[in-house]
């Protein structure tokens, strides 16, 4: 029998020591509820736990960022409803104004309802913001930037067939952007640098035209031609060729999803009524002023500008309609973004759940056993450091 090293306490000390080591890990997984606390848990779960963790949080915003944005657009679109309802005010008005039971006196009686119709529809517009944002002065619209773009209006594809670009939307492409294609065959591609689109072109008709949507870029063309073109022949004609837009202002950028990529251009356009903007307002303005100058003419002339004032209503309706029907189909839009990153994000949470969060079930079970081993160790070991006592008994 030996004394000065016991080495049955020893390995009893060894063991309770490695016991309470576990014992404290199930203390601090329970009181913590993870699973992994430390790198030293789990490396290769921490990893991918931080990177859902960053998905999730992503996410969330993005649905914060969606709901804005459903908020912006409403803002925008109740204020279109009210354009709305002056609009079809100022063309029950110049129905009332071709009637030649009026007099002159009545038709100047209208056109000053009419002027101040106008001035709060452009009232309207100016004053329509969001968060101290314009959305009815077309501010947030992307334009086309016409001196670098090699693509414009007018732009000839074929002047055999005399094919050309007719029409060119890029109000919800990226702002600051230059746009390159290229072509195989009837094949179209069209890139940014960073996102590309590759679309089959179709024939033209003759005397027809058809339409190039790169949706995923918010770019739209129309090719028209006068005898007619083959897709293949749009396609080389457009080949080498660029769209540019211009760096200020720029469609509104709805950050819908977790990742740089995830994002939705959304234009507000412009429906003030003057000199400049969109078509349709700029002729209803014309319209308007030439309907205000024949009250000093002749009665034949009010009432023909009377009737040209109703054709100009017509198109501001039509263009107002565009635009709201637009803005609704954006709303709809996001709308089903926020459900589907709802799923989302309560899918990454399992997953990240399953890989970081403790159960607790089994850890209890675990708990039991390293608390029933600590408490047998600590006996042991008082069991141990007595045998040495036994040697006493042969000193006597």
């Amino acid at each position: 029998m030996r004394i000065y090293n016991n080495v049955n306490a020893v390995n009893a000390q060894r063991n309770l020591s490695i016991t309470g080591f576990a014992l404290a890990k199930s203390i601090e997984k329970l009181s913590s509820g993870l699973r992994i606390n430390r790198a030293a848990d789990d490396a290769a779960g921490l990893s991918i736990s931080e990177k859902l963790r960053a998905q999730i949080r992503g996410v969330m915003q993005a649905m914060r960022n969606a709901q804005d944005g459903v908020s912006m657009i409403q803002t925008a679109e109740g204020a279109l409803n009210e354009v709305h309802s002056m609009l079809q005010r100022m063309r029950e008005l110049a129905v009332q104004a071709a009637n030649d039971t009026l007099t002159t006196e009545d038709r100047t009686a209208i056109n000053s309802e009419l002027e101040n119709l106008r001035n709060e529809i452009n009232a309207i517009a100016a004053r329509t913001t969001f968060n101290g944002k314009s959305l009815l002065t077309g501010s947030l619209v992307t334009q086309l930037d016409t001196a670098t773009s090699t693509v414009n209006v007018g732009f000839v594809v074929n002047s055999t067939s005399n094919t050309a670009v007719s029409a060119l939307d890029v109000s919800q492409a990226k702002p600051g952007r230059t746009f390159t294609f290229t072509a195989s065959g009837a094949n179209l591609t069209l890139s940014d640098g960073t996102v590309s689109q590759t679309i089959t072109v179709g024939a033209v008709a003759a005397d027809g035209s058809i339409t190039l949507n790169f949706d995923q870029l918010g770019i739209k063309l129309t090719v028209s031609s006068v005898a007619g073109e083959t897709g293949a022949n749009v396609a080389a004609g457009l080949a080498g060729q660029t769209i540019a837009t211009a760096s200020s202002g720029g469609s509104a950028n709805f950050q819908v999803g977790p990742n740089a990529g995830h994002y939705y251009l959304v234009a507000f356009s412009n429906i003030q009524i003057g000199t400049s903007g969109a078509t349709e307002m700029v002729a209803l303005n014309t319209a308007l002023n030439n309907f205000n100058t024949s009250l000093s003419g002749t009665n034949s002339a009010q009432v023909s500008n009377a009737q040209a004032l109703v054709t100009a209503v017509d198109g501001a309706i039509g263009y107002i309609n565009n635009i709201r029907s637009q803005l609704g189909a954006a709303q709809n839009r996001l709308e089903h973004t926020i459900a589907n990153l709802g799923v989302q994000h309560e899918n990454l949470t399992a997953s990240e759940s399953r890989i970081r969060d403790v159960d607790m079930a089994a850890e209890m079970v675990t708990f039991t056993r390293n608390q029933i081993l600590q408490q047998a160790g600590v006996a042991v070991l008082s069991q141990a450091n007595a045998i040495p006592q036994s040697v006493l008994q042969l000193l006597r």
